[in-house]
Order: C-alpha cells, then structure tokens, then sequence
C-alpha cells in the first residue's frame, strides 16, 4: 500500500515537472523576447574575461602575438599599442630586439600617416590603415564627413557617375535627416555616431562581409533611388527612405555608436571588423562599456567568439527551463528506480519460493 502511494506520488511529480517544461518552453517559443541569453552585467564581463585571459593570454602567447601583427604590411598600430600595453600590466617583459620592431614600426607609421593624409581626405580606400585612422577617424564625430559624402553624391549625380548609395544613406542620416528612422532604443547622438561609423568604414572597406552584405541590401531596398535625382537635401533624400527596412541597420548602427561612444575612433574602427550583424555590434558594445580600452587586447587574445561569449549569461527564462528539466529528470530517474526496486523483489520471492 505504502509502496503504491510512493510510486502515485512520484508520478505526479513527473507530470507537474513535465507540464512545467512545456509551458516554459511554449512560452520561449511564442515570445521572441524570451532569448535564452542575455546582457551579463559589467562586473560579470570583466570577471569571465579575466577567467579566460588567465588560460589564454600566458607570455608566451601575447609575445607570438606581437610577432603576427609586426609580421603584417603595415603593421596594424591599434592592435600593436594594445598589445604592449597588456604585455606591460601583466608583467610580461618584451625582448630588446622586439621592442626595436615596435618602436621602427610605430615611426614608420607616423610617417606614412603624415605622407597620406591628403589622399586620404578624399578617397579612404587607397590608404594603409593607420594614415585612414589618423587623417578621417576625428570626422566621424562631425558633420563634416557626412556633407562630404552628400557632396560626392551630387557630384556623381552631375557628372553621371555611379552614386554610391551606401555612402550617400548614411552620410544623411548622419546629418539628421533619419536618425529618429534609425534610432533601435539609443539616442539619436549615439545612432549618428555609429551611422558615421558605418560610413567611414564602408569607404575604407573594413566591414566584414555579412555585414557588407546587410549594409549594401538595405541601402538598395530601403530608399526609392529613381526619385533620388529630384532630391535637393537631406531632408528630401529622407523622404525616400522606407523606414522599416532601415531597422536592422539601425539596432548594427546603435550598437557602433555605443562602441564609439566608450572608445577612440581608432579602437572602433579596429573592433568593427569583427561585426557581421546586430547581435555582434550589441556583445562588442557590452564588452567596451565594462572593460574599456582593454577591449582591444582582449579581442586580440581572446578572439571574437571567447570575447562575446563573456557578454552573455543565461536569461531566467532558461534557467527556469533548465531546472523544470532537471526536476522531470530526478522524476523520472525516482519512478524508473522505484519499479525497478519493485520488479526486483518480485524477482527475489519468486526464486525464494517452495521448491
């Protein structure tokens, strides 16, 4: 009797677990909301960071790393200047010979930055990295490089040359035009700066290519261009623009200018290129807002997929989830013991019957 009451309790249990799991489940699957991860806090991004710079960034790997980028033409002098600022905070001393490099690399730099800075102002994809970063990233945080894009724009429009339409969308949206259309939760100055982000990028040709992708697809969809010709500004050139198709390079451009807000136009330009779509531009956005300019070194030892990982917890909705199943599972296992507890002693009386 006593038995039979245990194994009915014990079912029980199953099914209020198992209907438990269901209904989290179908809640899951009826709310996008309810993603099964969420933004770690700030404190949980450094500490999970550092966790994994204590098993990866060893001397020895933050030294085969200086080498990799000195390796590169030209070298890569925002990565390189991270680098041995990390190696200088975890004490790790740098050979003479490598310090030489670095030193040789950086001068080189300075110079190719100076000798490009007027090719540079107008056409941005003829020029090394460095001389870009230090002749056009300080126009991001103005106007002036959006009414420089408008201005190529018209231009192209008067010569009959081919106007670049991604140039042109984000150079007016920088201006004002549709930065209420862009704006996915930020303010309208944080969208305005990842927007020039955007642009600056795409004329360096820096953006990875699902992002490419995404920026070129909704130039062409998102604005009615065979109206384009009457347009006289940037008000005009608003009103062409489909404003939903503008959403997903709106949450891209919102993520970059929170990046842009927390560092150096450099450093932005240097993490974007590990940006293929919204998702990446939020987790990078969430690292650079708890761990500042170490962001940069982190993303050199760590890599994209570890660095983003750290951004991320599980949300309540999935722990929920995961301890429903864990109980449907201790359930389960209990039930499944106590009728084998059962068959077992049926088993043992009938072996132990009358000869």
């Amino acid at each position: 009797m006593i038995r039979r009451a245990a194994r009915a309790a014990l079912s029980l249990a199953l099914l209020a677990s198992l209907v438990a799991t269901l209904l989290t489940a179908a809640r899951i699957a009826r709310d996008p909301a309810l993603a099964p991860f969420t933004e770690a806090a700030a404190d949980e991004i450094v500490a999970a960071s550092d966790r994994l710079m204590s098993l990866h960034a060893t001397p020895e790997a933050v030294l085969a790393r200086i080498e990799a980028r000195l390796a590169e033409s030209p070298p890569n002098a925002v990565a390189l200047d991270a680098l041995e600022t990390l190696a200088a905070e975890r004490g790790v001393p740098l050979p003479p010979d490598l310090v030489a490099r670095l030193v040789a690399a950086r001068d080189k730099g300075l110079m190719e930055q100076a000798a490009g800075c007027l090719r540079c102002a107008w056409q941005p994809a003829d020029c090394a990295l460095s001389a870009e970063l230090f002749c056009q990233a300080p126009m991001v945080l103005t106007p002036a490089g959006d009414v420089a894009g408008l201005a190529r724009a018209g231009q192209a429009l008067l010569t009959g040359a081919e106007v670049d339409q991604v140039d042109l969308l984000l150079s007016a949206a920088g201006l004002g035009a549709t930065a209420v259309m862009l704006a996915s939760g930020g303010s309208s100055g944080t969208v305005k700066l990842g927007t020039g982000t955007l642009r600056l990028a795409h004329r360096m040709k820096l953006l990875s290519p699902p992002l490419a992708r995404l920026v070129t697809r909704t130039a062409a969809t998102a604005v009615d261009w065979t109206r384009l010709p009457a347009a006289r500004s940037a008000e005009d050139v608003a009103r062409l623009v489909h404003p939903e198709a503008l959403r997903p390079l709106g949450e891209v451009a919102e993520g970059l200018g929170r990046i842009g807000a927390t560092l150096s136009p450099a450093q932005t330009l240097h993490l974007l290129r590990h940006v293929d779509g919204a998702a990446d531009a939020r987790g990078l956005a969430a690292a650079a807002e708890a761990l500042g300019p170490r962001t940069v070194a982190r993303a050199e030892m760590l890599g994209k997929t570890r660095l983003l990982r750290t951004t991320l917890r599980w949300s309540a909705t999935t722990r929920q989830l995961m301890a429903s199943l864990a109980a449907v599972l201790a359930s389960a296992t209990a039930l499944l013991c106590g009728v084998a507890q059962s068959v077992g002693l049926r088993l043992v009386r009938r072996l132990a019957g009358p000869a």
